[in-house]
């Protein structure tokens, strides 16, 4: 199946600081309860229905998803937990070849590497909620480095 391919990687949105509470369990702030409604706005606008939606299963990243993609088929993979960008990449290159939209839900600083690892931009941050929408032509399978390109970013949010 060929054809434009589009890849959100979304940060979850801002998680409190509770002492003591574990890190994956972490929720969201009513600040980050807030930007991801906005993020579902801002999809919504752009025309992004996913068709899978691959999520790291803490708290505050399955709040995110709930709020930003609410009705979307997810799937909680704990991969995406603390990963590095090179994994994040070998698992999206494992994503369904008739996903048409994927969107990945993780942590900094994975998401971030990730979207300047594939378009090869240099935004100074990705804070949280912040969002990439991604355009490829390649399969999954064959996603790489430097081939696709981003059409919306942290800078224009």
């Amino acid at each position: 199946m060929s054809g434009t391919r589009t890849l959100v990687v979304l940060r979850h949105a801002k998680a409190a600081h509770i002492p003591g509470l574990a890190d994956r369990e972490r929720p969201l702030t009513d600040r980050g309860r807030r930007d991801a409604d906005r993020v579902a706005r801002t999809l919504a606008d752009l025309g992004i229905q996913p068709d899978l939606v691959l999520c790291s299963p803490s708290v505050r990243t399955r709040q995110t998803a709930e709020l930003a993609l609410p009705g979307a088929d997810v799937v909680y993979d704990s991969e995406i937990y603390e990963a590095y960008a090179d994994e994040l990449l070998a698992l999206l290159r494992r994503g369904d070849p008739e996903a048409r939209t994927l969107v990945l839900v993780g942590h900094n600083p994975g998401v971030h590497e990730l979207v300047q690892l594939l378009t090869t931009r240099d935004d100074e941050g990705f804070p949280p909620g912040a969002f990439a929408v991604i355009e490829t032509d390649d399969e999954w399978s064959g996603l790489d480095s430097g081939r696709a390109v981003a059409r919306w970013s942290p800078k224009e949010q």
